[in-house]
């Protein structure tokens, strides 16, 4: 192994620890800077990373040594942070979703083509055991020939213990931007890109009230719908239906199940690496839970990032701009089909990321 890929965090919010836990001893690389608009909390990570050092945004763009950009804002601010660093020459992997907007997302991927660098996105819980193994049956032929699929994520909503949940119910908001990367992501890997939605939505209520922290009691407003459903034509025929709710209270649902000729698979939460990947054959009389056959064993957030790096142009990285490009259309042409009340076929069309074989943690860790 050579010397380790330098790294610059931008954003040092919640989600930033559980990056940090997976890359601060990583071999593979090193944090060489941090950055926040919260100058004092950039110190406080910094003093906690050997060799990292706390800078403005601007200063770690210009730094040489650094390689590549993780992009932790918040989704309104993804693009900037992430076109200030590919225009300082780096590569950048963001937190999903890609962009706030579609066209946000475009201009991202444009730059760095030109730029010549790489683009990454999350999730890349999808790459973990749950997901993958799920993955493999279906490519194994365990359920024949997969006709349809169903995704579910039903939550009351984020302020019940978020105490700033402003952004997810802002424009760049809602249950689908938020939560739908995760299942529209697994349903690309399960079954291939897509090329048309059609969608529906519908807002509950106009305001939220903060049910933790300094600010609670606080009402806050919802600008954005809160219950998104819809229908994603997949190019080879598969038909799957998605719901994403920050309205409802709970649900029976698998998060996702795919159902084929010869049998149903129920996959695990796409939000989670890991979790039970469970069958049902035709003509059988129980569900039967699957050994893990594929995928990154004891995943955790930032095994994308490892994955984009050490890629070294011999595969594709498998949490890929270009993924998450079409899964930030499927998603914005979802709520465009609900406003416009028609059916809306894609312009992209990503790639299914390369397969994870089943890779011990004491593996990719090292």
């Amino acid at each position: 192994m050579g010397d380790p890929h330098r790294i610059g965090v931008v954003g040092l919010g919640v989600i930033s620890r559980a990056y940090l836990e997976t890359l601060a001893d990583h071999p593979a690389v090193t944090v060489a800077a941090v950055a926040d608009l919260d100058a004092d909390r950039a110190a406080a990570v910094a003093a906690g990373l050997p060799g990292a050092e706390a800078v403005g945004v601007e200063r770690l763009f210009a730094r040489p040594d650094i390689q590549t950009v993780l992009n932790l804002t918040i989704p309104a601010a993804h693009a900037e942070i992430a076109l200030g660093a590919i225009a300082g020459g780096k590569g950048v992997y963001l937190e999903k979703p890609l962009a706030a907007t579609f066209e946000a997302a475009r201009s991202i991927m444009d730059h760095a083509a030109v730029a010549g660098v790489r683009v990454g996105c999350a999730p890349d819980t999808v790459l973990g055991t749950g997901t993958q193994t799920a993955r493999a049956a279906l490519d194994s032929g365990l359920i024949g020939r997969p006709l349809s699929a169903t995704a579910v994520m039903v939550t009351p909503g984020h302020e019940r213990w978020h105490p700033h949940p402003d952004f997810y119910y802002r424009a760049g908001g809602g249950p689908l931007l938020d939560m739908g990367p995760y299942y529209v992501t697994a349903l690309v890997h399960l079954l291939g890109p897509v090329r048309a939605v059609v969608g529906a939505a519908s807002r509950l209520r106009d305001g939220r009230v903060i049910g933790s922290g300094p600010r609670a009691g606080e009402r806050i407003p919802v600008e954005v719908a809160s219950h998104v459903t819809g229908v994603l034509e997949h190019a080879n025929g598969a038909l799957a239906t998605i719901t994403t709710s920050f309205d409802g209270v709970a649900t029976t649902a698998a998060p996702i199940e795919v159902q084929g000729e010869t049998g149903t698979l129920a996959v695990p939460d796409p939000n989670a690496f890991a979790g039970e990947v469970r069958h049902f054959a035709l003509g059988g009389n129980a569900w039967h839970a699957l050994v893990p056959a594929a995928g990154y064993a004891a995943g955790a957030r930032g095994v994308g990032l490892l994955d984009l790096v050490t890629a070294d142009g011999q595969r594709p990285p498998r949490a890929s701009g270009e993924l998450a490009l079409h899964v930030l259309e499927v998603m914005t042409a979802l709520l465009r089909s609900a406003g416009e009340g028609r059916r809306i076929e894609l312009a992209t069309a990503a790639e299914r990321p390369v397969p994870v074989p089943l890779t011990p943690a004491a593996e990719w860790k090292a």
